[in-house]
């Protein structure tokens, strides 16, 4: 009986003492984990500060009949706004002219991305010179680069294409009034080019060079490597980039106010410009606030399910590898 009790107690007090260590583990885990986490406080708070008390206003906003025209007609009115932002015919225009401006602008910028990063992959004389004025195009400010566009290159009399196209029999054509949507996206497919140019560029120099060799010893051509291996190496690369691309422009506001105006009429107006309209010139509050809520929902539903699907190919490449 005594030595069973001894033995009791021995491992009554050998649990003590394993949950006073787990206590003493877990405490110094959390002070740890705070350590760590501690100096991200202050940019935490301040993007909540800039970013989600202003969308949470927003909101508020949006469940409001408000416009400055008529002051002391500020109303509740629930969710009426957000009916009538389905209804209006301009917002789903608009929101047309949104994704035909990100499709076309993302598609064109990533194939001229690819084959300049092919290009510059390659060893020629002048190489670095030619990488470097590649890249100005992105570091050039978009308003200023809207401006350029608008009158050093498309402008009807003096504009650098008419003149490239004039051989060809192409008159002065006032590209800005007539194609609207395509001026625009010429604009930003110069100035994201090199963008995508860029994360292609690092893509081709992060592949192994055996595996193209072992693929050129095995009789392969140029056109068969790059389809077989090059291109799946690149896929999380170009999906990255376009990814990254079409987030920032949803945004686009700029150059469609240096260029277009959003006119004629609607035909070159995306969200966020018909949405300034709404607010700015047409003084409605409450409905502007509704479109931008909308917006802004529907884009972290694409961009949160376009991220996942590229985290997963860049962990599955890693498990893979």
């Amino acid at each position: 009986m005594t030595s069973v009790a001894e033995k009791t107690a021995a491992t009554a007090s050998e649990e003590r003492i394993r949950a006073v260590r787990k206590a003493k583990n877990d405490s110094v885990s959390r002070a740890e984990g705070w350590r760590r986490r501690g100096p991200l406080l202050p940019a935490l708070i301040f993007m909540i500060v800039v970013t989600q008390i202003p969308f949470l206003f927003t909101v508020f906003y949006s469940t409001q009949s408000w416009n400055l025209v008529r002051p002391g007609s500020r109303s509740f009115v629930g969710f009426q706004n957000y009916v009538d932002v389905f209804r209006d015919t301009q917002f789903r225009e608009a929101a047309f002219n949104t994704v035909l401006l990100i499709v076309g602008t993302v598609l064109i910028a990533v194939v001229l991305g690819l084959l300049l990063a092919l290009l510059l992959d390659r060893a020629f004389l002048g190489r670095g010179i030619v990488r470097t004025l590649l890249i100005t195009p992105f570091l050039v400010t978009p308003v200023a680069g809207a401006l350029m566009w608008k009158t050093a290159m498309l402008d009807p009399v003096f504009g650098i294409v008419n003149f490239v196209l004039s051989p060809f029999g192409v008159e002065q054509i006032d590209w800005v009034s007539r194609f609207p949507l395509a001026a625009v996206m010429a604009n930003l497919v110069w100035q994201w080019t090199p963008f995508m140019m860029l994360l292609i560029l690092a893509g081709l120099q992060s592949m192994p060079r055996d595996i193209l060799e072992a693929g050129r010893v095995d009789g392969a051509g140029s056109f068969a490597l790059f389809r077989e291996l090059t291109l799946p190496h690149l896929r999380r690369f170009i999906e990255l980039g376009a990814v990254l691309g079409a987030i920032y422009l949803v945004n686009t506001f700029d150059s469609i106010y240096m260029m277009t105006q959003g006119g004629p009429g609607t035909a070159s107006s995306n969200l966020p410009f018909y949405i300034y309209q709404r607010a700015f010139l047409g003084f409605d509050i409450g409905q502007a606030a509704a479109m931008g809520v909308v917006t802004v929902v529907a884009t972290i539903i694409v961009a949160t399910l376009a991220l996942r699907l590229i985290f997963k190919s860049f962990t599955g490449n890693e498990e893979a590898a």
